[in-house]
């Protein structure tokens, strides 16, 4: 595996962390709302609306860059499918390295 792939497969696990923090996040966020709105004054209900106002914000963006992210994979999916339909022996060789090498590793434990 080179190094732009294992790169890419850790920035990938790191956004996915991302991703799932950031819906704990709103989903904690949301909790605390509902827990607070009987909470009276104007203070309260100014400060429950620009948590509404950032948490709508918030889903938005998460929303478009999960529609990104998955976008992104079935680009990287047709072009990996087209390499390999391109050179076969090629991809053939890499997966027989691939499988000899985790065996190997195996194999020593």
């Amino acid at each position: 595996m080179t190094t732009y792939a294992m790169d890419k497969k850790h920035l990938t696990a790191a956004k996915d962390k991302f991703m799932d923090e950031m819906r704990a996040v709103v989903e904690d966020a949301e909790a605390l709302l509902n827990a607070t709105t009987d909470q009276a004054g104007d203070g309260a209900n100014a400060a429950r609306a620009r948590i509404e106002k950032s948490l709508h914000v918030v889903k938005g963006r998460l929303i478009d860059a999960e529609e990104a992210v998955v976008e992104h994979t079935k680009q990287a999916a047709k072009v990996t499918d087209q390499y390999v339909h391109d050179n076969p022996w090629k991809a053939i060789g890499i997966t027989a390295c691939a499988g000899v090498i985790v065996g190997m590793l195996i194999a020593r434990r």
